[in-house]
């Protein structure tokens, strides 16, 4: 299983599935990541954390902990 925390700086990926329960998968679908969007990975911040995303038109910001419950194609 490849996850968004996999991806590299430049990659253009699409979401298959989203792990996690409740609240914190309630959190990652109200940032409008949901299954089929495509996410381009911006930059990584200089230690890894977080990510520096664009979706849907507009720039995110995911901690590594989060990526990792996104699974990308």
């Amino acid at each position: 299983m490849k996850t968004l925390r996999d991806a590299k700086v430049g990659d253009t990926v699409t979401v298959v599935k989203l792990h996690g329960e409740g609240a914190v998968k309630r959190r990652i679908m109200d940032m409008g990541i949901t299954k089929g969007v495509d996410i381009h990975i911006r930059k990584v911040a200089p230690l890894g954390d977080p990510l520096e995303l664009n979706v849907r038109g507009y720039e995110l910001s995911l901690r590594k902990a989060d990526a990792q419950m996104i699974e990308i194609g």
